[in-house]
């Protein structure tokens, strides 16, 4: 059993690598406002992240911790085309349908299902008080939830649609994750996986898309270069330590801080409103989180 400073330790890797990672909704949405599309912005995003992974997977090429097998490398660009390319795409798309804050709350179902994968593929148990902040959670997931759908029109259901997918494809790569973390170590299975998912994206965008990357405003360009910095590659490094430490159920249960971050940053940011029933929702995400670091001291 791990110490308890261990896990105090990973929680705030966690809680930092969520709130940066939660940055990312705010800035994609500041970019959408310069007129480029979905594809274009996540490319940005992987040009200027890739070299970063680059220079971390030669670096850490060593780190192996067990031995390795080509079923392991594999897995490994399974869940990284799934986690980070498939679940990026869908949350980027979803993201021009709607606002930056009902869709923190909507990929926020992710720990639901990570829970029910690790369940279902690794075993692993879900504990009463989990259920208990799974359930307290996602009340106040559906509160925040059920006021945001009232004032965001006709494309929520199409937005929200490819958060969900965003949110099931995410899901697996942590559990993924989870289990190849100790056979690759942290920081080398990270930057294969990201590397695996920038060259997805580059694929994806020479065969299917003609639209010339280097014509839209300097801004455009600033924002995806701190979408790839501060909200891709310094926080996919948190997460997967953060993981490493703690677990991939705790960590998505403490993963709740996301939407509230999100909501916060959003309404900083992008002007968008922050209701009272989002307020009384975000309260109860709190008691959530403060659920599961209870029931892990005991």
């Amino acid at each position: 059993m791990k110490s308890k400073e261990t896990f105090i330790y990973g929680i705030l890797l966690g809680v930092l690598g969520i709130v940066l990672f939660s940055s990312k909704a705010v800035m994609v949405k500041l970019a959408y406002q310069y007129n480029i599309d979905a594809l274009s912005m996540l490319l940005l995003r992987m040009l200027f992240a890739f070299p970063f992974y680059m220079v971390i997977a030669y670096i850490y090429r060593k780190e192996q911790k067990e031995d390795v097998q080509k079923k392991d490398y594999l897995w490994l660009v399974f869940f990284g085309f799934v986690g980070y390319y498939l679940a990026s795409y869908f949350d980027f798309v979803g993201l021009t349908y709607i606002k930056a804050s009902l869709e923190r709350i909507i990929l926020f179902v992710y720990p639901t299902i990570v829970l029910l994968f690790n369940k279902l593929f690794l075993k692993k148990p879900i504990t009463k008080l989990q259920k208990l902040a799974i359930l307290i959670t996602y009340i106040g997931i559906v509160i925040t939830f059920g006021s945001e759908v009232s004032v965001s029109g006709d494309n929520t259901y199409l937005g929200g649609f490819f958060v969900m997918l965003s949110a099931i494809t995410y899901a697996s790569y942590l559990v993924g994750s989870g289990w190849l973390i100790p056979r690759f170590g942290v920081m080398r299975f990270t930057a294969y996986a990201m590397l695996v998912s920038c060259v997805c994206v580059f694929v994806h965008y020479g065969f299917f898309f003609k639209t010339e990357i280097f014509n839209y405003p300097w801004q455009v360009y600033v924002l995806g270069l701190c979408i790839a910095v501060f909200a891709t590659v310094i926080p996919s490094f948190l997460v997967s330590i953060s993981i490493k430490l703690i677990n991939s159920s705790n960590f998505a249960v403490i993963a709740g801080i996301g939407p509230i971050s999100t909501i916060i940053l959003a309404v900083i940011f992008l002007n968008e409103s922050l209701t009272t029933l989002q307020i009384i929702g975000t309260l109860v995400v709190i008691s959530g989180i403060l659920l599961i670091s209870k029931s892990k001291k005991s």
